[in-house]
């Protein structure tokens, strides 16, 4: 199997850093489902791309079926253009996708591996983490448990799980055998994701996204 090279480690590898766009930014959230996550972020105007995967534990080369028992979550990785949206306005729209209250997973995902976190890749992403933490804590009026953690290896995850939410190949689920994007839009309903968002987030719930939800 064809190693994945981490995040942490490419711009390392192959002259990376010198062609990277100078307008470029990274961040890494924890979201539960990164599906869900990587269809929500992909609408902003300024994100260039999102891609699923896993980080924050310290067993290498995680899959799908390991990466939890390696202290991984499933964490998505996004390339943004600071010209047009800052990582605070990132972040804060981020946390408007999802259960900020919920330590023990998302929706009807439960478990570590579903739970939320932020990942700062530097002191000035951690700073306007905190800075956003406090807004949507006084926003709520209650206790954002979504943690900010330390910057984490980014392993992306297998080839089937990228872009799933768009995807027209079929696939044989419990709603049938279906397009993987008509699969999501199942499991994305019946696992009560959007519903909850709104619930705790009121008028606030998927603030700055073109379209709430999908």
């Amino acid at each position: 199997m064809k190693r994945l090279v981490p995040f942490a480690l490419a711009a390392l590898i192959s002259g990376a850093a010198s062609t990277a766009p100078a307008l470029a930014e990274t961040a890494v959230f924890a979201g539960g489902c990164f599906w869900c996550v990587e269809s929500d972020l992909e609408k902003l105007p300024g994100v260039r791309d999102v891609v699923s995967g896993y980080g924050g534990g310290t067993s290498e080369n995680p899959t799908y079926k390991t990466y939890e028992r390696g202290g991984h979550r499933e964490v998505v990785k996004v390339d943004f253009d600071e010209s047009k949206i800052s990582y605070g306005e990132l972040l804060g729209i981020f946390l408007r996708t999802v259960d900020v209250t919920d330590s023990g997973g998302q929706f009807c995902d439960r478990g570590f591996g579903y739970s939320t976190a932020i990942h700062p890749l530097t002191d000035a992403q951690a700073k306007a983490a905190k800075q956003e933490i406090a807004k949507a804590e006084k926003v709520l009026g209650q206790k954002v448990v979504t943690p900010i953690e330390g910057a984490a290896v980014f392993w992306p995850a297998e080839e089937y799980h990228q872009a799933y939410y768009k995807s027209q190949k079929r696939t044989l689920t419990r709603f049938g055998y279906v397009t993987r994007a008509d699969a999501y839009k199942g499991y994305r309903k019946a696992c009560g994701r959007d519903a909850r968002v709104k619930a705790v987030w009121g008028k606030e719930a998927f603030k700055g996204l073109p379209k709430a939800g999908s």
